[in-house]
């Protein structure tokens, strides 16, 4: 080979979903590890559920801001890419956190968004961790009231399972918040029939279902 000949640049091997982590999602998990264990107490159940291989979607109900935090920590396995909504990403710096530091999905609630679905189905056929709120807002009457059928569609489509993680209340100061984590969801029966509008109310009930069972749980400690 020539002395000026350049050797051609090595290509960089993808980084497996289980051992990719940006900076910021360890260092958010650093800082939940910290609030878990002395100002926001956090006590959790069944953590042996999150030991499933992915791809699956993590999905909990909605109390606060401090949710993801709280549904990120037991994952020791993958980094959780979750599903935020547009309004969260309007400040630059912000949304750079949210979508370049955290890997947010950001999603616009009051239209359909077929850019937001098209990726978190990528993220999942790539075998990552996609974390749902399907209750798609923290203000809401009742446990799992409205189950936003998007969620139910993608996990039908992309025929994962889905891991139930209820919280069962807002963090509070020096006060144990107890978070429940659920067996796997296997959909598998459901996603055999087709899909159809029939198939996605059906999710959505077992889903609701499903949450009940994790609240009642939480009620017999």
């Amino acid at each position: 080979m020539s002395t000026q000949e350049k050797k051609a640049p090595e290509e960089k091997k993808p980084v497996s979903p289980e051992k990719e982590r940006t900076f910021i999602y360890t260092l958010a998990r650093f800082v939940a590890a910290i609030g878990n264990h002395t100002l926001f107490p956090v006590r959790y159940y069944h953590r042996e559920n999150f030991d499933l291989q992915g791809p699956y979607i993590a999905m909990s109900n909605h109390n606060s801001a401090m949710d993801p935090l709280i549904l990120s920590y037991p994952c020791k396995k993958y980094e959780i890419r979750f599903v935020g909504k547009k309004e969260l990403v309007k400040n630059k710096f912000i949304g750079w956190l949210l979508n370049k530091g955290l890997h947010m999905i950001t999603v616009d609630r009051h239209n359909s968004d077929m850019a937001a679905m098209r990726l978190c189905a990528k993220t999942l056929r790539d075998g990552y961790v996609l974390g749902i709120f399907p209750e798609g807002t923290r203000h809401h009457d009742d446990l799992m009231q409205e189950v936003e059928t998007g969620a139910a569609v993608l996990a039908l489509r992309a025929k994962v399972p889905i891991l139930p993680v209820y919280i069962e209340s807002k963090p509070k100061l020096f006060r144990v918040n107890h978070v429940y984590i659920g067996k796997p969801m296997d959909i598998s029966d459901l996603s055999a029939q087709g899909f159809n509008t029939d198939v996605v109310e059906a999710l959505c009930g077992r889903i609701r279902d499903t949450f009940f069972a994790l609240r009642d749980e939480s009620r017999k400690k």
